[in-house]
Protein backbone atom coordinates (compact mmCIF):
# COMPACT_ATOMS: atom_id res chain seq x y z
CA UNK A 1 0.00 0.00 0.00
CA UNK A 2 1.48 3.36 -0.97
CA UNK A 3 1.68 6.28 1.41
CA UNK A 4 -0.57 9.28 1.14
CA UNK A 5 0.84 12.68 0.24
CA UNK A 6 0.31 13.91 3.80
CA UNK A 7 2.32 10.99 5.20
CA UNK A 8 5.15 11.58 2.73
CA UNK A 9 5.20 15.31 3.45
CA UNK A 10 5.24 14.63 7.21
CA UNK A 11 8.19 12.24 6.84
CA UNK A 12 10.13 14.79 4.80
CA UNK A 13 9.52 17.55 7.32
CA UNK A 14 10.43 15.21 10.20
CA UNK A 15 13.74 14.47 8.50
CA UNK A 16 14.33 18.19 8.07
CA UNK A 17 13.49 18.90 11.74
CA UNK A 18 15.96 16.20 12.81
CA UNK A 19 18.82 18.05 11.09
CA UNK A 20 17.99 21.61 12.22
CA UNK A 21 15.81 23.26 14.81
CA UNK A 22 12.59 24.82 13.54
CA UNK A 23 9.80 26.79 15.15
CA UNK A 24 6.19 25.66 15.07
CA UNK A 25 5.39 28.15 12.30
CA UNK A 26 8.39 27.02 10.22
CA UNK A 27 7.31 23.38 10.55
CA UNK A 28 3.75 24.23 9.52
CA UNK A 29 4.96 26.24 6.53
CA UNK A 30 7.42 23.50 5.55
CA UNK A 31 4.67 20.87 5.77
CA UNK A 32 2.30 22.95 3.61
CA UNK A 33 4.88 23.73 0.94
CA UNK A 34 6.12 20.14 0.86
CA UNK A 35 2.55 18.85 0.51
CA UNK A 36 1.83 21.29 -2.33
CA UNK A 37 5.06 20.31 -4.08
CA UNK A 38 4.23 16.59 -3.80
CA UNK A 39 0.72 17.24 -5.05
CA UNK A 40 2.06 19.15 -8.08
CA UNK A 41 4.48 16.33 -8.82
CA UNK A 42 1.70 13.76 -8.60
CA UNK A 43 -0.56 15.77 -10.93
CA UNK A 44 2.30 16.19 -13.40
CA UNK A 45 3.05 12.47 -13.27
CA UNK A 46 -0.60 11.55 -13.89
CA UNK A 47 -0.83 13.84 -16.90
CA UNK A 48 2.35 12.26 -18.31
CA UNK A 49 0.90 8.77 -17.80
CA UNK A 50 -2.20 9.78 -19.74
CA UNK A 51 0.03 11.08 -22.54
CA UNK A 52 2.00 7.82 -22.55
CA UNK A 53 -1.17 5.79 -23.05
CA UNK A 54 -1.79 7.53 -26.36
CA UNK A 55 -0.33 5.69 -29.34
CA UNK A 56 1.31 8.90 -30.61
CA UNK A 57 4.69 7.86 -29.21
CA UNK A 58 4.87 4.93 -31.61
CA UNK A 59 6.14 5.57 -35.13
CA UNK A 60 3.25 5.85 -37.57
CA UNK A 61 2.67 2.93 -39.88
CA UNK A 62 4.81 0.55 -37.82
CA UNK A 63 3.66 -3.01 -38.44
CA UNK A 64 5.01 -6.15 -36.78
CA UNK A 65 6.92 -7.01 -39.97
CA UNK A 66 8.55 -3.57 -40.10
CA UNK A 67 9.39 -3.56 -36.38
CA UNK A 68 12.08 -6.22 -36.94
CA UNK A 69 14.84 -4.51 -38.88
CA UNK A 70 18.40 -5.39 -39.81
CA UNK A 71 20.16 -3.96 -36.75
CA UNK A 72 17.27 -3.28 -34.35
CA UNK A 73 13.84 -4.34 -33.22
CA UNK A 74 11.29 -1.76 -32.16
CA UNK A 75 9.01 -2.65 -29.25
CA UNK A 76 5.43 -2.26 -30.44
CA UNK A 77 4.33 -1.50 -26.87
CA UNK A 78 6.55 1.50 -26.10
CA UNK A 79 8.46 2.31 -29.30
CA UNK A 80 11.94 1.74 -27.82
CA UNK A 81 14.66 0.23 -30.00
CA UNK A 82 16.70 -2.82 -29.00
CA UNK A 83 18.90 -5.48 -30.55
CA UNK A 84 16.70 -8.04 -28.80
CA UNK A 85 13.46 -7.78 -26.80
CA UNK A 86 14.35 -9.29 -23.45
CA UNK A 87 11.93 -10.97 -21.07
CA UNK A 88 12.69 -8.27 -18.53
CA UNK A 89 11.57 -5.54 -20.93
CA UNK A 90 8.46 -7.44 -21.97
CA UNK A 91 7.56 -7.99 -18.30
CA UNK A 92 7.55 -4.20 -17.87
CA UNK A 93 4.56 -4.26 -20.22
CA UNK A 94 2.97 -7.22 -18.44
CA UNK A 95 3.78 -9.62 -21.27
CA UNK A 96 6.03 -12.57 -21.97
CA UNK A 97 7.47 -13.52 -25.35
CA UNK A 98 4.53 -15.71 -26.28
CA UNK A 99 1.97 -13.10 -25.23
CA UNK A 100 3.80 -10.37 -27.16
CA UNK A 101 3.91 -12.53 -30.28
CA UNK A 102 0.19 -13.35 -30.06
CA UNK A 103 -0.83 -9.77 -29.32
CA UNK A 104 1.02 -8.32 -32.29
CA UNK A 105 0.50 -11.17 -34.77
CA UNK A 106 3.99 -12.65 -34.92
CA UNK A 107 4.52 -16.34 -35.60
CA UNK A 108 5.13 -18.14 -32.31
CA UNK A 109 8.62 -19.22 -33.43
CA UNK A 110 9.62 -15.71 -34.59
CA UNK A 111 12.80 -14.53 -32.91
CA UNK A 112 12.30 -11.20 -31.15
CA UNK A 113 15.70 -9.83 -32.16
CA UNK A 114 17.31 -7.90 -34.98
CA UNK A 115 17.81 -9.78 -38.24
CA UNK A 116 21.59 -9.37 -38.09
CA UNK A 117 21.70 -10.89 -34.59
CA UNK A 118 19.50 -13.79 -35.70
CA UNK A 119 21.75 -14.45 -38.72
CA UNK A 120 24.84 -14.30 -36.50
CA UNK A 121 23.35 -16.88 -34.12
CA UNK A 122 22.37 -19.13 -37.02
CA UNK A 123 25.89 -19.01 -38.47
CA UNK A 124 27.38 -19.70 -35.05
CA UNK A 125 25.22 -22.82 -34.72
CA UNK A 126 26.25 -24.00 -38.19
CA UNK A 127 29.93 -23.41 -37.35
CA UNK A 128 29.57 -25.52 -34.21
CA UNK A 129 27.97 -28.35 -36.22
CA UNK A 130 24.58 -28.28 -34.55
CA UNK A 131 22.51 -29.09 -37.69
CA UNK A 132 24.75 -32.04 -38.60
CA UNK A 133 24.69 -33.32 -35.02
CA UNK A 134 20.92 -33.03 -34.96
CA UNK A 135 20.60 -35.02 -38.20
CA UNK A 136 22.89 -37.72 -36.78
CA UNK A 137 20.89 -37.90 -33.53
CA UNK A 138 17.58 -38.20 -35.39
CA UNK A 139 18.95 -40.97 -37.65
CA UNK A 140 20.33 -42.85 -34.63
CA UNK A 141 16.99 -42.59 -32.83
CA UNK A 142 15.12 -43.92 -35.87
CA UNK A 143 17.57 -46.81 -36.17
CA UNK A 144 17.17 -47.61 -32.48
CA UNK A 145 13.37 -47.61 -32.79
CA UNK A 146 13.56 -49.90 -35.83
CA UNK A 147 15.78 -52.38 -33.97
CA UNK A 148 13.43 -52.34 -30.99
CA UNK A 149 10.35 -53.14 -33.13
CA UNK A 150 12.03 -56.06 -34.89
CA UNK A 151 12.35 -57.24 -38.52
CA UNK A 152 8.60 -56.94 -39.31
CA UNK A 153 8.72 -53.19 -38.64
CA UNK A 154 11.59 -52.68 -41.11
CA UNK A 155 9.70 -54.11 -44.05
CA UNK A 156 6.49 -52.24 -43.29
CA UNK A 157 8.32 -48.89 -42.94
CA UNK A 158 9.95 -49.24 -46.36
Amino acid sequence: MSKSLVEMAAELVQAQVATKSMTQEEMTLALQTTYKALQALQNNEQSNVDDDLAPSHLPTGLTPDKSIQKNKIICLECGQEFKMLSNKHLMSHGLDGRGYRKKHGFKLRQALCAKALSAKRKQSGIDRGIPKGLETAIAAKKEKNLKRKGPAAKTSDI
